[in-house]
């Protein structure tokens, strides 16, 4: 695949095993952790946790990553999509309010697959905030929460901070 998922466009060829451009991910998801994560907003969180699945890789560059391992050196297993699934309904069946994508948008087209059919419970976009219309439009109906932490309103910050001179109106 010539990835133009996230608002960099940076045209990378992306293969099953490989990937280069400015995330380095491959199109195979990526997955540094899963797990029940209490700590998230509450009303993400609840009583029983919300299903947080890690990606790695990041769209951003924040030089003030709290998941740095995981956004920037490609930390995790690669898994199938069919794995992926089986991560969601597993994390269901102990409980999860939801099923809280972190970091996803380099997997996007695996990502829809694994949401076919629908689960039976929310799913949660929560990203940096730095994505493409298109992209997100293609997202429609299969995430219900969307959860992007807003880190600019200045482009000179965005760009000195995450390599994003475009954020702000992105």
């Amino acid at each position: 695949m010539i990835c133009t998922l996230c608002p960099r466009r940076c045209g990378a060829l992306r293969t099953a095993e490989n990937g280069n451009g400015f995330c380095r991910m491959p199109e195979t998801p990526v997955v540094a952790q899963a797990m029940l994560h209490l700590w998230e907003e509450p009303c993400i969180s609840g009583s029983n946790g919300s299903g947080a699945v890690f990606f790695s890789g990041c769209v951003l560059g924040c030089v003030f990553c709290q998941n740095g391992k995981i956004s920037r050196e490609r930390f995790g297993k690669p898994i199938s999509t069919g794995r992926l699934r089986e991560i969601f309904q597993e994390l269901i069946a102990q409980g999860a309010h939801n099923i809280n994508l972190v970091s996803p948008t380099p997997f996007v087209p695996a990502i829809l697959e694994a949401l076919e059919p629908p689960l039976p419970v929310p799913v949660v976009w929560n990203s940096g905030g730095y994505e493409r219309i298109e992209t997100l439009r293609a997202l429609e109906n299969r995430v219900q929460i969307w959860l992007p932490d807003f880190k600019y309103g200045d482009n000179a910050l965005a760009q000195r901070w995450s390599g994003a001179e475009d954020y702000f109106e992105t």
